[in-house]
């Protein structure tokens, strides 16, 4: 219920006429069944602003420190995730790993839309970063669609750190969903996941014309953190 109240009522009116969104290719969501709607990932509201468009009520899987947090900031920040239809993982890896992807794959086979970032965090500087293979793990698994999602402008309405969001216009560009059946059965296949991933990610990149790096966005962030580091080191100057 507080999903479609903020949706329609409180948050979603607000928003579209401050950002006014520019949408196109919603005819290419499924009207029904499970389907992944796989995004590219630059600023903490691209999980506000995408589920504002799709009539389909959306879920994602989220950190769960939005969940754990304690006091009145914790439980504001609690019923915010939850009514936004965000659904709380543990992102340590290993068998938390399993586990966020069993999570996901129980999303699917409601026969719901789960919006999932391949690259698994934020891009530290607007490029598109290597996919990983859970989104393709997730969609043999549960048989579902995936539809490739380019958001652009996020980053400038949210930089990373920036706690008030800025008033620009955004652009939300879905593309024509891709067809895996070919691979049915496979997702044990680490070959497969890696050829279906990097085909995401193709359409994607397409998609938002943004710069492609061959390496994953955590390890871009812990590179660019020591870089920066070392330039502003006394050993530097």
């Amino acid at each position: 219920m507080l999903y479609w109240v903020l949706k329609y009522i409180l948050l979603g009116p607000l928003l579209r006429v401050l950002y006014r969104p520019k949408v196109s290719g919603l005819e290419n969501v499924p009207a029904d069944g499970p389907v992944i709607m796989a995004i590219n990932h630059n600023s903490f509201v691209d999980s506000i602003f995408l589920p504002l468009v799709v009539k389909r009520p959306m879920t994602f899987l989220a950190k769960d420190e939005y969940f754990t947090t304690p006091g009145f900031k914790g439980f504001w920040m609690r019923t915010f995730f939850k009514g936004v239809g965000q659904v709380p993982i543990d992102r340590s890896g290993g068998n938390a790993s399993e586990a966020a992807l069993h999570t996901g794959v129980r999303v699917l086979e409601s026969g719901n839309v789960l919006g999932i970032y391949p690259e698994g965090t934020r891009s530290p500087d607007g490029k598109l970063y290597r996919g990983h293979t859970g989104v393709a793990r997730m969609a043999l698994a549960a048989n579902a669609t995936v539809v490739p999602v380019a958001i652009q402008g996020t980053r400038d309405i949210q930089p990373a750190g920036k706690t008030i969001p800025r008033v620009k216009r955004l652009s939300i560009e879905i593309g024509k969903p891709l067809d895996f059946s070919r691979y049915e059965g496979m997702d044990n296949d680490r070959f497969v996941l890696r050829s279906m991933t990097d085909e995401i990610m193709y359409e994607i990149m397409a998609l938002s014309g943004q710069e492609y790096s061959d390496m994953y966005a955590s390890r871009a962030k812990k590179l660019i953190a020591e870089r920066n580091v070392a330039v502003t080191s006394p050993a530097s100057e």
